[in-house]
This record gives C-alpha cells, structure tokens and sequence, in this order.
C-alpha cells in the first residue's frame, strides 16, 4: 500500500464553544484521512482568551511558530465578555496571526438549500439557491489604521490603503470568479471616501488590464446592504475592504437559517491558511453540547480546498453535510434536537454512507 500523505494541521480551539466545534471537526477529519490514505497530524495550541487566562498572551510565539510551520490552521473562536474591560483582549490574538502569516483575504461563502430556505428569517423564494461568496481585505483599511484620542476628548480612526493591498485581493478574487459564475461585484463609498475612490480605480485597472473576461460591477456599501436583502441570488462574487467586508458578511451570514452553518477562509500569497467558522464564541451555550459544528465542519472542507489542494476530500464533506441537513439531523439552532457531538458523528456516518454507496455501485458495474 502507498505511504499515507503527511499534512500537519495545527488546531486552535480557543475560547466558548471553540473546544466543543473543533473536536467534532477533528473527528470528521480523521474518518476523510482514513477514507482518503491521508495522516492528518494534530497539534494542538493557544490563543485569544484561552492564551491570556495561561500565559497572559492571546497569541504565544509558540502557536505563531506552530502555525507557520503548518499545511493549514483551523480556529474555533476567540473572545467573550469574561475579558471584557481588560488590557489584553482575544481578539488581539486573531488579528495578530492574520498579520503573522501574511493573510490578506477573507473568503466567505454562502449557499442557501432548498432545505434551508424555510429557516431564512426572509422568504423562501427569496433566498432559495442564493451562491455567493465575499471576498473581504484583511490588512488595509480602518481597522490598521492609526487611531487614538485628543487632548480635547475627540477620537480619530484613520482608514488608509497601498495600491498594492488593493491589487493583490482583486486578483484572488477574479480569479475565484473565474472558476464560478464569472461575475464581481465590487464594494465602496466612492461618493464619499478617497480611499474608496482608489479602490474603484485600482479594481478597474485590474480587471481590465488582466480579468476582461470578467463581468464587473460596482456599488455602494448602502446601496448593496439593500440589495443584499432584497435579491441575493443577483451576487455571485463580491469584492469589498476590510470594514465593509467585515459588515455585509455577517449580515448575508443570517440568510441561510443559522450563523452557525457558515464557515470562512483567510488566505495569503502563500504559506498555510486559517480557517474558522465565522460564529463567535457563544460564552452562553459553551460546555453544554449545544453548538452547531457544521460551520467549523465546513471550514475543515475549505481547508481541504484551498489549504491542500484536496478537492474530492472536500466534496466528501460538503455532500455529507447536505445529506445529514436534508434528513433534519441539526442541532437547537436549525429546530433540531443534536448536540454538538451527534451532530458531528451524524456527518460522520453520511461520510461513510456515502463512501459505501459509492463502493458498492462500482462493484456493481464491474459484477
């Protein structure tokens, strides 16, 4: 038999329902790893508030080292109100490893089924084979900029971005679009911000120098809020900055029925990725078996993709997760009545499900 394939995966539990999420996630990875002739190798490490409460950090050169030294790194969640008021904040430990491994996009995929569209707090026939995916700066923008307070009181946060933050995330973006609908549709203020009116000509310039056969458009971040409610299903990739990105994200995350079921990708230039689903670290249901894994679970299946280049791996899981929601397998938040565990073993047995399915036809066809 050929030797297993080797991808070290460092897992970042962190805090809430963080722990509870990845484990259910290693456990449907280890069972692709059996099925697929992969080693997975584990290792385990600290950040957010899991990092301050042991060793007063929320990101230890110990898990940055870890991480760098990956093939991909799969986070459950970071903070809660436990550090709220204190110097150190989890967050911090997050947005410390984007830096540290030079990720600058932020993928966020949505797909609404058919057996999901019912849980969308907007109409069936509204929301029903929406497929978009947006496509979020990561290092640029308000968040990175200097800020502080003046000896009056006030407070400035300053919003600045290179030409080449701007060019290196279009360009990751056309080129997911060219492998789905071919269509961007990319998001600013140009009206109003001058470095919303570099990001539209800088995103022009691109698509038109290297990405013609790209359809793009362009819209303001009020104006796509709206539409984003009113006719998703028009979207399919949506370019946009770090603040902007960070706001329509979590407001499409609510279309499919549960923040819980959305999974995220950061990715650099090269070098591993982090994935994590996009739910926080839900402190109020944490310990008790509640949370949706599918979010993290499907993140694994974009780590698979992206991170390793494992399409049919990653097919495994996206179909074992559709099965298992078209039976009604979920968890509390989708009406079901799963915890996290079932929840994760119910995927578990569609992986295995489907594998002898799919064994079972071929010795069929060669019987």
């Amino acid at each position: 038999m050929p030797t297993p394939k080797i991808w070290k995966i460092a897992l970042l539990p962190g805090d809430g329902v963080g722990p509870e999420v990845i484990a259910a996630t290693k456990s449907v990875l280890q069972v692709i790893g059996d099925f697929y002739d992969h080693d997975f190798q584990f290792s385990e490490h600290l950040i957010g508030g899991a990092g301050i409460d042991a060793v007063e950090n929320p990101l230890p050169q110990e898990t940055i080292d870890a991480c760098l030294a990956s093939n991909g790194v799969l986070l459950g969640a970071v903070g809660g109100p436990k550090w709220d008021g204190q110097k150190l904040r989890p967050e911090q430990g997050l947005l410390g490893l984007r830096k540290a491994m030079g990720l600058y996009a932020n993928l966020r995929p949505l797909q609404v089924s058919p057996v999901m569209a019912h849980r969308s707090p907007l109409k069936k026939e509204i929301v029903e084979g929406v497929d978009l995916i947006v496509f979020r700066e990561l290092t640029g923008g308000v968040y990175f900029g200097d800020k502080g307070r003046n000896d009056d009181g006030s407070a400035y946060d300053v919003c600045s971005y290179s030409i080449e933050e701007i060019e290196r995330v279009s360009r990751a973006a056309f080129k997911i679009a060219i492998q789905r609908r071919g269509k961007v549709t990319s998001v600013d203020k140009a009206n109003v911000m001058e470095t919303s009116r570099l990001w539209r000509e800088v995103v022009t310039r691109i698509h038109a120098e290297e990405f013609p056969q790209v359809e793009l458009k362009h819209a303001l971040v009020d104006s796509m809020a709206m539409h984003l409610i009113q006719r998703p299903r028009d979207y399919d990739v949506i370019l946009t900055e770090n603040m902007f990105g960070d706001i329509l994200s979590d407001e499409i995350s609510v279309l499919g029925g549960s923040i819980g079921l959305l999974p995220s990708a950061s990715l650099g230039s090269g070098g591993p990725g982090l994935f994590e689903p996009i739910h926080g670290s839900a402190p109020d249901i944490a310990g008790q078996d509640l949370a949706n894994p599918v979010g993290t679970i499907l993140s694994a299946a974009m780590l698979l993709r992206h991170g390793l280049g494992l399409e049919d791996e990653a097919a495994s899981i996206e179909a074992a997760v559709a099965a298992v929601l078209a039976a009604g397998a979920t968890t509390a938040d989708l009406g079901g009545e799963l915890g996290t565990r079932a929840a994760g073993e119910a995927i578990i047995d569609a992986i295995r499900a489907i594998h002898w399915a799919a064994a079972h036809r071929v010795q069929m066809h060669w019987g």
